[in-house]
């Protein structure tokens, strides 16, 4: 038994350390995102206004930043290839480690889908309270123009409201397309779907720039639930003899007279109206460095594929397996690799993986027609032994 233990914590123990630290984090993030929209007096006024709809809707969009950061790193996919192939990581647990970036990678996007759905739970729920709770000393922080307006318009009139419809949407179409049936059916319409986050990222740096949600600028002059006074000259605090003396005192919690308010109780008065400011945006934050990453890997892979393969052999072998050999300049294949190929002088979209095999005079790849039904057949037709083809080819290292 002790045996067994210390090879799984040898073998597993690595990724669930790590696994408990992302949830941890996630974690910390929504407990103390929720507490500041709960009890920070610049959010006294919008969390009367919207109540438990404003903790839940900020405290899901900070556990979403942060996925939609963590998502696009397992994607790096030359950058790890790197990192597990080279000398700068030696040590085996690391190394199995980079091999779990897919699962990751998925772990994360079921993360963004979970708090999608709070999320927008949440937001419903705002824009309903916004339309019932509408007050009119405070216009500015509403963002109903009116009492009782239709909450729909609040999501189909406004940046937030738009944008949010439609990351839903793009969220949804990549969800169902990366689906294990898909993928097995049409790999093509994974990949292409997928690549439906650029969109999805644009949408998101737009959705934060409505400024829908405020917070309250001047806290010295203007306490959160202070009493206004007219009238009167301003004062900082007030008990209830002077309530009882000022009959026209708007009474704070819900007292209605000066008798029912307690007589320790003191409450500051009002220098002024209260000020609102919309959010600076930093959602951008959260994403920029690793979508600069992920882009400046893709131009390369991009760079990179387009050298042209020269096809040496096409060999058909028994069970429906092909064989093609092919040989391309500044190319040193392992085993354990993985390609992306693409030919373009047979389909302008067509894009499969394959695994790479190789003896000591040449590099194999075999194709199984049964995943590709409609490629291969055109593949055999286009590839002319001794022949130079357009093939974009990415290698990547597969995990094990």
């Amino acid at each position: 038994m002790a045996v067994s233990w210390r090879s799984w914590l040898a073998n597993e123990g690595g990724k669930h350390l790590c696994l408990l630290l992302w949830l941890s984090w996630n974690v910390l993030l929504f407990w103390k995102t929720f507490l500041l929209y709960n009890q920070g007096p610049e959010y006294y006024y919008i969390h009367q206004m919207l109540g438990l709809g404003l903790c839940l809707s900020r405290a899901s969009a900070a556990v979403l930043n942060l996925n939609c950061s963590f998502i696009l790193l397992p994607m790096c996919r030359t950058l790890l290839a790197y990192l597990r192939g080279s000398q700068k990581v030696s040590s085996r647990r690391t190394r199995r480690l980079l091999d779990k970036s897919r699962t990751f990678h998925i772990t994360c996007g079921v993360t963004i889908c979970i708090f999608s759905g709070v999320h927008v739970a949440a937001h419903l729920v705002n824009a309903l309270k916004f339309s019932v709770n509408f007050r009119q000393d405070m216009i500015e922080l509403n963002a109903a123009r009116y009492q009782d307006e239709d909450p729909r318009k609040l999501l189909f009139t406004t940046i937030p409201g738009l944008t949010g419809v439609s990351m839903v949407l793009v969220l949804f179409l990549m969800v169902t397309a990366s689906t294990y049936a898909i993928r097995l059916s049409n790999y093509n319409i994974f990949w292409y779907t997928h690549n439906l986050f650029f969109v999805f990222y644009m949408l998101l740096v737009l959705h934060v720039s409505g400024g829908l949600l405020k917070y309250q600028t001047n806290l010295d002059t203007h306490p959160p639930g202070c009493l206004t006074i007219n009238g009167t000259h301003p004062q900082t605090t007030l008990s209830a003899d002077f309530l009882t003396e000022h009959p026209h005192v708007s009474f704070p919690g819900g007292f209605s007279r000066a008798d029912e308010f307690p007589q320790n109780n003191l409450m500051k008065i009002c220098m002024e109206e209260p000020r609102f400011q919309a959010h600076f945006p930093q959602t951008w934050l959260w994403i920029s460095g690793p979508l600069c990453l992920y882009c400046a890997e893709r131009l390369y892979r991009c760079i990179r594929s387009n050298k042209p393969v020269t096809i040496i052999s096409v060999t058909s072998h028994p069970a429906d397996v092909m064989e093609i050999q092919m040989v391309k300049e500044n190319f040193k294949a392992r085993p354990g690799q993985y390609i992306i190929l693409h030919c373009p002088s047979v389909s302008a979209f067509e894009n499969h993986p394959f695994t790479l095999t190789m003896n000591d005079f040449e590099i194999c790849c075999f194709l199984h027609p049964v995943k590709i039904q409609r490629f291969c057949p055109l593949f055999i037709l286009e590839s002319i032994p001794g022949s130079t083809l357009m093939v974009h080819l990415e290698v990547h290292l597969r995990s094990h």
